[in-house]
């Protein structure tokens, strides 16, 4: 696992020197470690090493992981589409969403969090559409609806909104979108002072999501290498396969 461990201190160097050339403290810039197919022993070791955010977009994969990472202090991070009959049991694992994009998901992990006691933490995904400012190829709401959907979200009982996520469009450079989503993210951090984190940023954008200020950074690629394919037991390598 030695690899793995070089390549998480790789990163950690690539977030340090983007955010001390943005003028930022890299200790305000926390590194997801994005396991998505990939083995829960990859998981133990760097959870073993010190590192402790990780996130999976699978509900299933999500859930096997956790059940096999045991006892290990880990902080979990839903960065998929999720269903809403999926959404108590990420809720009771207590998993970050990143990926709240409708009201009625919203009001789903709030009935959630209201049953177990304790409210889930949730951002608001964005669309920054595409080249030709087309939305819906990378998921999310659209940017003018966000401003009423965070005062909705925030009022909901049993959450607790806590920023914005987005991933940048294809086929655009990412630089002008994430500022878009900075931009967004002020003027709802202006009537939810709470909702203070801006995740966004993977392995190939890293640098220009933390300059216009990403405080959670997703990285898999960089990490763990290209994606194996998925298979139907967690824990097994398959044969890879590219992955952005």
């Amino acid at each position: 696992m030695a690899g793995l461990e070089q390549n998480l201190r790789a990163v950690r160097e690539r977030i340090d020197a983007a955010a001390r050339a943005a003028g930022r403290d890299p200790a305000a810039v926390t590194l997801i470690a994005v396991s998505k197919t990939w083995p829960a022993d990859d998981v133990r070791a760097l959870a073993a090493s010190g590192h402790r955010d990780f996130g999976e977009n699978r509900v299933q994969e999500l859930l096997a992981k956790a059940a096999a990472v045991g006892e290990q202090p880990v902080r979990w991070h839903f960065i998929g589409q999720l269903q809403r009959n999926k959404a108590a049991a990420v809720a009771r694992l207590g998993a970050v969403v990143h990926s709240v994009d409708r009201l009625s998901l919203a009001e789903t992990l709030s009935r959630a969090g209201e049953g177990q006691g304790r409210p889930v933490d949730v951002l608001l995904q964005v669309d920054l559409g595409g080249p030709e400012g087309e939305l819906g190829a990378r998921g999310g709401a659209d940017p003018q609806e966000v401003p009423a959907l965070a005062d909705a979200v925030a009022a909901l009982p049993g959450l607790r909104l806590r920023g914005l996520m987005a991933v940048a469009p294809r086929g655009e450079e990412p630089r002008p979108a994430f500022d878009r989503l900075a931009a967004l993210a002020e003027r709802v951090r202006g009537d939810h002072p709470g909702a203070a984190e801006l995740s966004a940023g993977m392995s190939g954008d890293l640098e220009e999501a933390i300059a216009a200020g990403a405080t959670l950074v997703r990285v898999g690629t960089a990490i763990f290498g290209d994606r194996p394919l998925p298979c139907g037991e967690i824990g097994q390598h398959q044969p890879r396969e590219s992955h952005q």
